[in-house]
């Protein structure tokens, strides 16, 4: 998975932190979605820097902007990173850390044999996510995190976009 020609251990992939949320006016409705990537070289002493990757569609729902903004944030990496990815939606996060492997195993069906729903996401986020150390961790929405509550109000605004349009 990782590209052996250019890191030579784990531990010298470059860090990044991943915040992203996903928004949907009503769900199904409109709807936005909002990555933004931190990343820092502590060993060089470079600058933190940081990328905002944003978006959305005229009819969506919630949770798919939640797997989208994860999906757009992960594939905005140029090269694999030692990922920590912050998202306010147990169904990405539990999905991604819990769900996803057994899925996989069954042919992207349920326990209870049923099709994964939104299993194209799925599938692109597993990808995504396949060139990193990727982490999931889970981060309480709208209970002021500084970071969460940007990416929160980013993907509001996306969504927002179809009503003027």
């Amino acid at each position: 998975m990782i590209n052996a020609l250019k890191v030579k251990s784990m531990s010298d992939l470059p860090r990044v932190q991943l915040y992203c949320d996903g928004s949907c006016l009503r769900n199904p409705g409109p709807g936005g979605w909002a990555a933004l990537l931190i990343f820092a070289s502590p060993r060089s002493g470079e600058q933190e820097r940081r990328k905002l990757v944003q978006g959305g569609c005229p009819d969506t729902t919630n949770n798919r902007m939640e797997l989208t903004a994860a999906i757009e944030g992960l594939s905005a990496l140029k090269q694999p990173c030692d990922a920590r990815v912050f998202c306010d939606s147990q169904y990405v996060v539990r999905g991604m850390s819990e769900w996803q492997a057994a899925w996989r195993r069954r042919g992207w069906k349920t326990a209870g044999g049923k099709r994964v729903e939104n299993v194209e996401l799925w599938q692109r986020l597993v990808q995504a996510a396949s060139p990193h150390r990727a982490t999931w961790h889970w981060v309480k929405g709208h209970a002021g995190h500084p970071l969460n509550e940007y990416v929160d109000e980013q993907a509001r605004q996306q969504a927002q976009r179809f009503l003027r349009g």
